[in-house]
């Protein structure tokens, strides 16, 4: 089971944000995790046209001395900098506003109606806490609270 440290998260991402979008990306996540023995500081990062391992490379070269510099985490960790993928993880606000019109799943902490998933197209409302699905023309609100995990879904067809 993986444990986060969502405080380090933080002060990583407003020490990193600026650096990586002066290299014309965007910060999508920063996530400070621990599995099993081991810490990992993963940078998510983003851009219109897309990543690639060429774009992850650039960006961990240039973080990498700035980590050192600044020495925000005090424990041993493995530095990840990867894209988002096709089918991303949604756990902001800033996320859900972001995917609005995309295709999602949303899995809810509680059943709704009998179901505890629902899979269609996302809305946000203008503040970001309701989330609301269309499921072949019905449409359902949620609390963002009440949301445990969410995704965008990737149509292969």
């Amino acid at each position: 089971m993986a444990k986060n440290d969502n405080k380090t998260a933080v002060v990583v991402r407003e020490l990193l944000e600026g650096p990586i979008n002066d290299l014309g990306y965007e910060v999508w996540d920063v996530e400070f995790v621990k599995e099993g023995s081991e810490w990992f500081l993963r940078i998510t990062i983003d851009r219109e046209d897309g990543i690639d391992i060429d774009d992850c490379e650039k960006v961990h070269r240039a973080i990498d001395p700035l980590l050192d510099d600044a020495d925000p985490i005090e424990t041993a960790y493995h530095l990840e900098v990867s894209s988002p993928g096709l089918e991303r993880t949604i756990r902001t606000k800033e996320h859900f506003i972001k995917s609005v019109g995309e295709k999602v799943l949303v899995k809810l902490y509680a059943p709704r109606n009998g179901l505890r998933q629902f899979e269609g197209i996302l809305d946000v409302s203008e503040d970001g806490e309701k989330i609301y699905i269309s499921v072949n023309g019905e449409k359902y609100e949620f609390d963002r609270a009440a949301i445990s995990k969410a995704n965008t879904v990737f149509d292969f067809d």
